[in-house]
């Protein structure tokens, strides 16, 4: 007779006169399963009996003359065959229940108060830690933590600067009357252009190599970057130095417009020259 309690399956029976409950997972509720305990079950019962419409050819096993004996050997095969059986129903029942795999943890997003305190870090380096933050703040839509993301950040902020200010030399060119000063800012504009094009080679330099746009920096790297981030610092202190000569009425204008830009690269060569000192506060190195 056989019943179900709760996720379990129960399954009485009586073998030689003694009760016998059976107790087994719902995981191996199949009926090729229950029909294996069955058959292991009948064979245990019509062990050690005798049909009556047989002879005596087929005597049961137990023939002692000792009842006690009998009654042994009669309990260890009932015991063996029900341990067969409950072991074959595990196998099938493991076979059967599946576990759904765990799907694997999600890469942890970066929180804006870390990548805030990650900038700070670096930021401190410069000579001007609060503008430096705020202006990298201002464009960190990703929430960078890794330094050199972030020097990334100061990089396109000077680059994009001085794309804003490269034609000011010539609209200055244009309001101009004075043959001095308009040679001294067509100078500038050859230095601007220049410039921007340095930046821009810097630019690409931090993307090459890595793949999908990965930014990568490496020693080599790092002093090809400085070099032309202070070459762009050093044309735009030409074009002030040549305008003061000439004793130009723009000077203080193009002073005026470059000082962001130069503040920029700047921060840019700070963070750079101190990159090494920088990433061993954040447990890196370079590649």
């Amino acid at each position: 007779m056989g019943s179900t309690i709760g996720q379990l399956h129960l399954l009485k029976i009586t073998i030689n006169n003694f009760p016998y409950i059976s107790l087994f997972s719902s995981a191996t509720r199949h009926p090729e399963q229950i029909s294996l305990m069955e058959e292991s079950v009948n064979f245990a019962k019509g062990y050690g009996k005798v049909d009556p419409d047989d002879d005596e050819s087929t005597a049961v096993p137990c023939q002692s003359p000792s009842p006690r004996r009998c009654r042994t050997v009669t309990v260890t095969v009932i015991i063996t065959v029900l341990l067969f059986a409950i072991i074959i129903a595990a196998i099938i029942g493991a076979t059967v229940v599946h576990h759904p795999r765990a799907k694997p943890s999600e890469p942890e997003q970066s929180s804006p108060a870390k990548s805030a305190e990650s900038i700070k870090a670096v930021c401190a380096v410069t000579q001007h830690p609060d503008s430096c933050f705020t202006d990298i703040s201002s464009i960190n839509s990703d929430n960078a933590v890794d330094p050199e993301q972030i020097f990334n950040l100061t990089l396109r902020l000077a680059v994009n600067e001085l794309a804003n200010i490269s034609s000011l030399p010539k609209t200055l060119i244009s309001k101009s009357n004075d043959l001095r000063t308009g040679s001294a800012l067509r100078d500038c504009a050859t230095l601007f252009d220049d410039a921007l094009s340095q930046l821009s080679e810097s630019v690409e330099a931090m993307h090459g190599g890595g793949g999908g746009g990965e930014v990568v920096l490496t020693e080599g790297k790092v002093e090809d970057l400085k070099t032309w981030i202070s070459a762009a610092m050093t044309d735009q202190e030409t074009c002030v130095d040549g305008l003061e000569e000439m004793g130009s009425t723009a000077v203080d204008e193009v002073k005026m417009r470059v000082q962001r830009s130069k503040e920029y690269m700047s921060n840019s060569l700070a963070i750079l020259s101190n990159m090494d000192s920088i990433l061993e506060k954040f447990g890196l190195h370079l590649h």
